[in-house]
């Protein structure tokens, strides 16, 4: 579409009653991103209270009609989705605004191919619109969704704002209060932080809702303490982060609340430490709702596992709605069905499960396979039911394993009859986005009581039991001995296809670390992809490959949402060693000695054997261990004098060499060399890395025009 256009979803396609919105950029240097955030807006143009505003601190409506999927990678940056189910939008609502924004001084110009992607709930590409003109711009509105003679129809907007978040916000209703950065570090929320109120004060007549410069939590800050059950009076503190030292910082929209306002609805987390253990000794097992005993077959652990999610996805609403949106089905009742026989040919089909959800008498179907304890998808299976779902009208076939899906290579191939009019999609859960979902609601996110929060508990401890077989990827693959074994030798030569099957695995056990990462954290966690625009997923890969056989090495970087450094994964099959590191920028302005001594200061609680190495402007300077420099901090500052533009900061870990995740394999390995360095060394930079000299205030003004 061209910027201005517009067109009636009917016209697009038939399922068009849940869509979902995708806003896609990318990065040549691989360290740009933004934040997509959702307004409703009434007849007039304005919010009709702080409820009507949806970013990554309120990501959900309670009604199920607007979802913030997240952030998944794609072969050349990230897209963030949104899920919209247009039949349960609110009758007063006219308009949907669909904006992004960035902080930390960032702009959209420096972004490469920003675009909106609109698909229906088969997830078929409805439409598409490319925004080419970005410059300075810190907000842009892509998009909006708008209702007329009720239809609903699109228009392609592509309006900056250079005034970020703020200056969007407050052209649809929501006024701007500047709160004064002079705090700093230490400073405290007062009262004029909060409408009028302190965090925990009485209901007043505005409600605030937090516009942070820095999403919370970030590496180097403390979340919100997983002991205590988030309680939200008002829809202020639901949106409020809180950094652990108590700073305040960036802008503070409030949206003019008129009396009766509903307010958001308790949230409930649940203690990541267990409270003390009654039992007399270690041999007292704790009874189970769900039980893992020791299981004969793995059809067995099939029929289990299945049964065990889609009851829990049906009995809270939040977790069956988190794993469906995105497949398209509407926000509605479910019910979820295990063993159904279904007719085909001679012989009645059963798949594993049925998902149903209902809205307004339309029903929507999902047939489910699942596989688990490494057992791969068998593409003969997966076909007839998609031609079953395709005869019955059903809208999706959703396939479960241990594997991670990848653009362009797909797990299970399917052929689609082009004849028949009804189409249906295909969807792909790993079980480890499962454990994910369920982590991310029950200690970081809320659900609506302590019995939902407590079910999702006891899902994630079956998924995490040894038996369960759920346990997400693990297995290299066939290829990964001779790989690796062709590449001690030197006998490994470029084109070689089981070079791309690891380079494959690879990046499935990185997307796969990213899942568990970000579950720990509350934040989501992407690969970050340096591939030139253009690039196709084969042939990067096959270039990933070729550099395999020639350098002997796997390389990766992972970013986490909140935190300005990169973590960089880098296995060396050649040397048997797994490298994590991160460069960590120096301030401006402060004098390099006292630099060089905050940061060790910073690193107190590092490994001693974390190798420091400072970078100076296109030249790598002194580095040594950390038990070398923490007596003598002045050993890390260059002798000629050069500016220091940062430091790099690296663990290093013997290599496992197995092909799968026992304590000896390649995979556990990884995941203990990550582990390690987030939380010994990335979780303790968070401040370093923000704190700046000679800040300055700087003032949010409305703007209308971009």
């Amino acid at each position: 579409m061209l910027k201005g256009a517009n067109i009636g979803l009917a016209a697009l396609g038939e399922d068009t009653g849940a869509v979902v919105v995708g806003l896609s950029w990318s990065s040549a240097a691989g360290d740009g991103d933004a934040d997509v955030s959702l307004l409703l807006l009434d007849g007039d143009g304005k919010v009709r209270g702080d409820a009507d505003f949806y970013f990554y601190n309120r990501p959900a409506a309670e009604d199920g009609s607007v979802q913030l999927l997240g952030k998944v990678p794609t072969e050349n940056g990230s897209e963030d989705r949104i899920s919209l189910d247009l039949t349960a939008i609110p009758e007063d609502v006219a308009r949907i605004v669909v904006a992004a924004s960035q902080d930390g001084g960032a702009r959209f110009g420096d972004l490469d191919d920003l675009r909106l992607t609109l698909t229906d709930g088969s997830g078929e590409p409805l439409l598409g619109f490319s925004i080419t003109d970005a410059t300075v711009e810190t907000a842009f509105i892509f998009g909006e969704l708008y209702r007329r003679n009720e239809e609903w129809k699109f228009r392609a907007v592509g309006q900056g704002y250079e005034t970020g978040l703020a200056g969007l916000a407050t052209d649809f209703g929501i006024t701007v209060e500047e709160e004064d950065e002079g705090e700093g570090e230490g400073g405290e929320v007062g009262e004029a932080g909060v409408g009028g109120s302190g965090v925990g004060g009485t209901e007043t007549e505005e409600a605030v809702v937090t516009v942070p410069a820095q999403r919370g939590p970030v590496a180097g800050t403390d979340p919100v303490p997983a002991s205590d059950p988030v309680a939200v009076p008002t829809p202020a503190q639901a949106l409020a982060p809180v950094p652990a030292d108590g700073a305040v910082g960036g802008s503070v929209p409030t949206a003019a609340r008129p009396r009766g306002t509903r307010t958001a609805k308790k949230k409930v987390t649940l203690p990541k430490a267990p409270k003390k253990s009654l039992a007399e000794n270690d041999s007292w097992k704790p009874a189970r709702l769900f039980p893992v005993p020791s299981y004969k077959s793995d059809r067995e652990r099939e029929v289990r596992a299945t049964s065990v999610l889609l009851s829990v996805m049906a009995e809270v609403p939040e977790f069956g709605r988190r794993l469906t949106a995105g497949f398209g089905a509407p926000a509605g009742r479910m019910q979820t069905f295990t063993e159904v026989s279904l007719p085909h040919g001679d012989s009645p089909k059963r798949p594993d499960g049925v998902i149903r959800t209902e809205r307004a008498g339309k029903l929507w179907t999902a047939l489910v396979e699942t596989k688990t304890n490494g057992n791969p998808l068998k593409s003969e299976q997966v076909q007839t039911y998609m031609d079953i779902a395709a005869r019955r009208g059903y809208e999706a076939v959703i396939t479960l394993s241990n594997d991670v899906a990848l653009e362009g290579s797909p797990l299970v191939t399917v052929k689609t009859d082009g004849r028949r009019k009804h189409k249906v999609s295909l969807w792909h859960l790993s079980w480890a986005e499962v454990a994910h979902q369920a982590q991310m609601l029950i200690r970081h996110e809320g659900v609506g009581n302590a019995a939902h929060a407590w079910l999702l508990q006891e899902l994630l401890h079956y998924l995490q039991h040894e038996n369960s077989g759920c346990h997400g990827f693990q297995n290299m693959g066939p290829a990964w001995v001779p790989v690796r074994d062709g590449i001690d030798a030197e006998t490994l030569c470029q084109g070689d296809p089981r070079a791309v099957e690891v380079v494959e695995s690879w990046e499935r056990l990185i997307r796969q670390v990213c899942l568990r990462l970000g579950g720990e954290l509350g934040q989501k966690a992407l690969p970050v992809q340096r591939a030139r625009r253009g690039t196709d997923p084969k042939s990067r890969r096959a270039e990933l490959a070729d550099r395999l056989c020639e350098e002997g090495k796997l390389s990766a970087e992972v970013r986490v949402d909140g935190a300005r450094s990169i973590l960089s994964v880098t296995a060396d099959l050649r040397t048997g060693k797994i490298r994590t590191s991160m460069d960590v920028p120096a301030p401006d302005g402060a004098y390099p000695l006292s630099v060089a001594k905050r940061l060790l200061r910073f690193l107190e609680e590092a490994p001693a054997d974390l190798h420091v190495e400072t970078l100076l402007d296109g030249r790598n300077g002194p580095r040594g261990t950390l038990e070398r420099l923490r007596p003598e901090p002045g050993d890390l500052l260059p002798g000629d004098g050069a500016e220091i533009t940062g430091f790099r900061l690296s663990l290093f870990k013997g290599m496992g060499s197995g092909r799968g995740s026992a304590e000896t394999g390649f995979i556990r390995s990884v995941d203990q060399a990550v582990d390690r360095f987030h939380g010994s060394v990335a979780a303790h930079l968070g401040q370093f890395e923000q704190r700046r000299p000679g800040r300055t205030r700087q003032t949010a003004e409305p703007s209308g025009t971009g």
